[in-house]
């Protein structure tokens, strides 16, 4: 099948991994991945890649995200979401003291990942120890909060927009900005609203028919690694070939090495042909599409 990807829109009650039995099953194919998991509770944006361009995943991994989250405050729950049980009460943080305290939790952070995450633990997941009543010490990370910003608060409801890094967790923010107002925390809804420049906005819904889930499918063209930050580069129909082949780089004509890039993507007459990476030792491929 021809190498594309899907912004897909997943709904709340299913994994990142159920959703993509839909486009797996419209697409014929089981050679689909998504780029960011997304809790089962949470809804919103997952960017899937399928066919050859499932080799393209660690490029999606490096984006920042942007979410929309509900956090309760007064109660924290064993998940830190809906799914789990209360463990902790605490009182509701009254007057201007959430908004106050966001400058605090905007920046360069270390955060611990929540015990139910997908984090590995000694080679196992998180979640996994955690449902066998394992107690494992999750080990703060550093993470940027890029932006906060409170869109409402009626207590002990508030709805906030956040703009952050790569590996950052959602609900450990709820959690952490809860403890610093003397007051506990979980999530009651997330959706996620854009990854890096790839937006939710005309997302195809998780549970679409066939045909719009093929209809969605977009190729894997400059557009695209445009929206990864990776420049383009046009070559001709022979480099192309060489490139499929798997030529050394610097034995190929009419290939510009800009020095202000790590990446940069090649395309030949008819599509996509290769990508490369700068390294130590030099430009080097990092995926190639043989089909050019």
């Amino acid at each position: 099948m021809t190498a594309g990807y899907i912004l897909l829109n997943k709904d709340p009650g299913q994994s990142s991994f159920e959703a993509l039995g839909p486009v797996k099953k419209a697409l014929a194919t089981g050679k689909v991945c998504h780029t960011g998991t997304l809790d089962k509770f949470a809804r919103g944006l997952l960017v899937v890649l399928a066919g050859r361009g499932v080799k393209l995943a660690s490029w999606f991994s490096r984006c920042d995200k942007r979410y929309l989250a509900r956090i309760k405050f007064g109660e924290e729950t064993t998940t830190l979401d809906p799914e789990g049980t209360v463990i902790a009460r605490a009182p509701v943080p009254q007057g201007r003291a959430l908004e106050e305290i966001l400058p605090r939790f905007t920046g360069a952070l270390l955060q611990s990942p929540p015990p139910y995450s997908a984090v590995h633990v000694n080679g196992e997941r998180a979640y996994k120890l955690a449902r066998a009543g394992v107690q494992v010490e999750m080990k703060p990370r550093p993470v940027t909060v890029y932006s906060l910003r409170l869109l409402s608060w009626d207590p002990p409801l508030g709805e906030l927009e956040v703009h952050c890094s790569k590996g950052t967790y959602i609900r450990s923010l709820a959690r952490d900005m809860a403890l610093a107002l003397s007051s506990r925390a979980h999530l009651t809804a997330l959706t996620r609203t854009g990854v890096g420049n790839f937006s939710l906005e005309g997302a195809v819904p998780s549970g679409a028919d066939p045909d719009s889930i093929r209809a969605a499918l977009a190729p894997l063209d400059p557009r695209l690694f445009t929206a990864l930050d990776i420049p383009s580069l046009s070559v001709d129909g022979e480099t192309a070939r060489e490139l499929s082949q798997g030529k050394p780089l610097q034995s190929l004509r009419g290939l510009n090495f800009p020095p202000d890039t790590d990446a940069l993507a090649l395309f030949g007459p008819r599509s996509f042909s290769a990508l490369i990476e700068k390294k130590e030792q030099g430009w080097q491929y990092g995926y190639v599409n043989v089909q050019d």
